[in-house]
C-alpha cells in the first residue's frame, strides 16, 4: 500500500493514550444502548463452520451494546446456515441473509454491505473464521465519535503468530455508514485488493484514525483466496496498482517520485524472479490485465537488470540453483494440467 499517507489530503490520526484503563469506566458503560451510535457487523461466509460460532460469540460480547449483525450465507455445503440461523433465532439482532447462487469473492462483499442497516452510522467487518475483542466496537466507535472527519478507523490485528497492521484485512477496520451509501459500488470487483483499493477511496474525502490497540484475531487463509495471492504476487501487484492510481492524490511531487522508484523495482524484481519460475501463461495475463486497468504497460525493459541480478545470484549457488529449477519445472508441468481459479469456493 502506499506509504507516507499522512503527507497527503488523508490525515493519519494517531491515539496513543491507551484504549482501555481500568481506573476510568468506558462511555459506552455510561450511555444508554440506544444513544450509541449504531454499528452494522456484517460477516460474509461461505463454509465457514468451524469458527463461524465463535466469531458470533466474539460479537455477542462486544460492550458497545448498539449494533445489528448480518450474516451472509454464501451457498455454503457445511453447516455455516444453520449455525447462522440458530443465533438468529435466540438474538432479534441478528439476521441471516441466504445468497440464492454462490457469488465470486468481490462481488459477495458487495453484496454483503449492502446488508447495512438505514440507522447505521458505522460499518464492521468480521470475516467467519475471524474474531473481535470485547472492547473492539466501543473503542474504534470512540475514535469515529470524537473526531468527526474520520471516515475510516483502523486498529491493530494479530494471526496468532504476529501483530499485524490494518493492511492485511477488513477484520480490523471500521467504516462509516454515508461513505458506503454514497457509492453504488463499494469495491472495484475485477481486483483482489479491492479492500484496499476501496479504503483509499474512502480516505479521498476523510481522514483515518487509529487506535492503538490490539481488538481483532484474523486467521491466516493459507488454501483460499491469500493462496491466490501468494502464488500471483497479488500483494505487490496491489501496491504497484494503488500507487499508480492514488499516488498523485496523497503524495506530493518528491514523495511520488521516490515511492515510485522503490516500488517499481521490487515489482520487477518479483517478475523477474518468476521468469526462472516458468510461471504460467495466466500469471502473466492476469499482471497485464490488472496493470492495463490502470493505465499502465509492462516495459520488458526495465525486467533486463533484475533478471541479470538474478542469474548472477544463482551461478553463485549452484547446487541450490539446481534444488530450485527442479522444484520450478515440476511445478510448471502440474500447472498445464491445473489452471488457478480465482473465487475459490473457500474464500466467502
Amino acid at each position: 500500500m502506499l506509504a507516507g499517507c499522512a503527507t497527503g489530503d488523508a490525515i493519519v490520526r494517531n491515539f496513543n493514550s491507551p484504549c482501555a484503563i481500568e481506573s476510568k469506566r468506558s462511555t459506552a458503560q455510561n450511555m444508554n444502548a440506544e444513544l450509541q451510535p449504531r454499528v452494522s457487523i456484517l460477516t460474509p461466509v461461505y463454509n465457514g463452520a468451524e469458527h463461524l460460532a465463535e466469531c458470533i460469540e466474539s460479537v455477542l460480547r462486544q460492550t458497545h451494546a448498539n449494533w445489528d449483525y448480518t450474516i451472509v450465507n454464501n451457498c455454503s455445503k457445511d453447516e455455516s446456515l444453520a449455525i447462522a440461523q440458530k443465533y438468529a433465532a435466540k438474538d432479534r439482532r441478528i439476521r441471516v441473509v441466504d445468497n440464492e447462487r454462490f457469488l465470486r469473492i468481490i462481488e459477495n462483499h458487495n453484496h454483503t454491505i449492502r446488508q447495512i442497516s438505514p440507522e447505521s452510522k458505522y460499518c464492521k467487518f468480521v470475516f467467519a473464521d475471524d474474531w473481535l475483542y470485547p472492547t473492539c466496537l466501543e473503542e474504534m466507535v470512540r475514535v469515529g465519535e470524537e473526531n468527526p472527519s474520520v471516515g475510516l478507523v483502523g486498529a491493530f490485528t494479530m494471526d496468532g503468530r504476529r501483530v499485524l497492521t490494518t493492511s492485511g484485512t477488513m477484520t480490523s477496520l471500521l467504516l462509516r455508514s454515508d461513505l458506503i451509501r454514497k457509492r453504488p459500488l463499494f469495491f472495484n470487483q475485477p481486483h483482489l485488493h479491492a479492500d484496499h483499493e476501496a479504503c483509499f477511496d474512502v480516505l479521498k474525502e476523510s481522514d483515518f484514525g487509529f487506535c492503538q490497540q490490539v481488538l481483532s484475531y484474523t486467521r491466516p487463509r493459507l488454501e483460499s483466496t491469500s493462496g491466490f495471492a501468494d502464488k500471483f504476487d497479488v500483494i505487490i501487484l496491489g501496491k504497484f496498482a494503488l500507487l499508480l492510481k492514488y499516488g498523485k492524490v496523497f503524495l506530493n511531487e518528491k514523495e511520488l517520485e521516490g515511492r515510485s522508484t522503490e516500488i517499481r523495482r521490487e515489482y520487477y524484481r518479483t517478475l523477474a524472479h518468476n521468469v526462472f519460475r516458468l510461471r504460467s501463461e495466466w500469471y502473466w495475463e492476469y499482471h497485464k490485465e490488472t496493470l492495463a486497468a490502470f493505465g499502465y504497460k509492462l516495459n520488458s525493459f526495465l525486467l533486463v537488470l533484475p533478471l541479470l541480478q538474478d542469474l548472477i545470484a544463482q551461478l553463485f549457488h549452484p547446487l541450490n540453483a539446481i534444488r530450485r529449477a527442479g522444484h520450478w519445472w515440476s511445478q510448471a508441468m502440474k500447472r498445464l494440467f491445473d489452471r488457478p481459479r480465482m473465487d475459490t469456493r473457500r474464500a466467502p
